[in-house]
């Protein structure tokens, strides 16, 4: 498949802000997105969908995108997700990442197949993250910025292997989560979260009984 380009990105005005989110799926942890104005005649080579980057590519791809480019992050946390639910907390990330660009993009290019309910000009697109450069540039620095804030809640809460799954609902996070019960971090909105709380709660009623 070949890398992302500007093909899409030149049939829209200048500046153009691609977005994407990063940590939609896991168990635990905020979601992260991030919007990315490039410069087209000065941009780090190697950009692509963040999960087709090495993690040191990523990391210095990010590095290099914060020199040469304008870099908005916008972050809703543990609790926003389980207020709002995953899908509206990640079209508010999107906002926040926009808004901290610090000016308003001629149009916004959004990863997936619907914008947030903003005042912006903006197109959504399908799989933007592996067909157009900046949402893949956007995609890193979701990416890079949201696994270093998990690897800092993996200090916090030892045990659930979040400085590799990232909080990700993989074996060992399952099974720390059965051992260990869930903390602050964890989404209590997600069905396997939620049900590991019940467990949690099971003998104090039994005991008040």
């Amino acid at each position: 498949m070949a890398a992302p380009c500007f093909k899409i990105e030149k049939a829209y005005p200048e500046p153009l802000a691609g977005v994407d989110e990063a940590g939609c799926a896991p168990l635990a942890g905020p979601v992260v997105a991030a919007a990315v104005v490039l410069d087209r005649a000065r941009f780090p080579r190697g950009i692509n969908d963040s999960k087709v980057v090495p993690v040191k590519d990523r990391e210095a791809i990010c590095a290099r995108l914060y020199k040469v480019a304008k870099v908005g992050v916008g972050i809703a946390t543990v609790e926003e997700i389980d207020s709002l639910n995953i899908y509206w907390a990640r079209m508010l990330a999107m906002q926040r990442a926009v808004e901290a660009l610090g000016f308003d993009p001629a149009w916004v290019l959004v990863d997936g197949n619907a914008c947030p309910r903003w005042d912006r000009p903006s197109k959504a697109i399908v799989a933007g993250d592996a067909k157009c450069r900046s949402i893949a540039a956007a995609s890193i620095v979701a990416k890079v910025t949201r696994d270093r804030i998990m690897a800092d809640y993996a200090r916090d809460y030892p045990g659930y292997g979040w400085e590799t799954n990232k909080g990700y609902p993989t074996p060992d996070h399952c099974r720390a989560l059965k051992a260990l019960g869930a903390t602050p971090i964890h989404r209590q909105s997600f069905a396997r979260v939620r049900e590991q709380m019940q467990l949690e709660l099971l003998p104090t009623a039994i005991a008040a009984e």
